[in-house]
């Protein structure tokens, strides 16, 4: 009986060390930096500057993740 092909037999070495996926970071690390959002002031719309700035923070997550998908998703195809 022959024996099964291994899954990874004919799979090249990884492509997706872009530079690119370093930017991933930021999204991450800037809502750790309590001191930018510790106040209570500027308010806007009533709101605390604590709550209208995780809503920034959503968008640069979504802004960074969609750069880098753009900018690396054609590295890896043959």
């Amino acid at each position: 009986m022959a024996e099964p092909e291994s899954p990874h037999a004919d799979t090249k070495p990884r492509t997706d060390s872009s530079p690119w996926n370093w930017l991933l970071l930021v999204p991450i690390v800037v809502p750790l930096l309590t001191p930018l959002f510790n106040h209570d002031e500027p308010r806007l719309a009533g709101f605390p500057l604590f709550y209208w700035l995780q809503f920034a923070f959503i968008l640069l997550g979504v802004v960074t993740t969609t750069l880098v998908y753009r900018m690396t998703r054609g590295r890896g195809r043959s």
